[in-house]
């Protein structure tokens, strides 16, 4: 599995983003490119420990389970996975500030502490190991760009 702690993991994420237009539309679920950025960009700023969210009953209840289906080979993600509500995105805006955004989150990870990724507490997931953490984040940004064609 890649990780998203290697610039070239980036670099190949930055690629697919760039691919990107305005008009891009879903090969599944109802977001537009728009809302999938900022979508991914909101997750990123808390992977990142910008934002924190409160974990809900559903990831106590079911989190662990779902993570060790994501971590357990290199498959991809599954669609239509459970959102948290904070992370569903309503509405439309400015396509390429989004994007320029999640680009600049994205290549914050090469330089970040993977210590404190290790004791951050995912809103469903709950705590993640390192391993855990960097399989998740690859994946979910992947299951994204796939979404939208790149």
């Amino acid at each position: 599995m890649k990780s998203i702690f290697e610039q070239s993991t980036i670099d190949h994420f930055v690629e697919r983003l760039q691919s990107l237009t305005p008009d891009s539309k879903p090969k599944w679920g109802k977001m537009t490119v728009y809302q999938m950025l900022k979508h991914c960009s909101e997750n990123e700023k808390m992977n990142l420990r910008d934002k924190t969210y409160k974990r809900l009953l559903p990831g106590i209840l079911f989190g662990r389970m779902v993570m060790n289906k994501i971590v357990k080979d290199e498959s991809f993600m599954s669609r239509n996975n459970p959102t948290h509500p904070a992370l569903k995105i309503k509405g439309d805006g400015d396509f390429e500030m989004q994007r320029d955004e999640l680009i600049t989150l994205l290549n914050r990870y090469p330089t970040s502490s993977k210590t404190e990724l290790e004791n951050l507490v995912h809103p469903f997931f709950g705590k993640l190991k390192l391993s855990e953490w960097e399989i998740y984040i690859y994946k979910h940004m992947d299951h994204h760009l796939r979404q939208f064609g790149v």
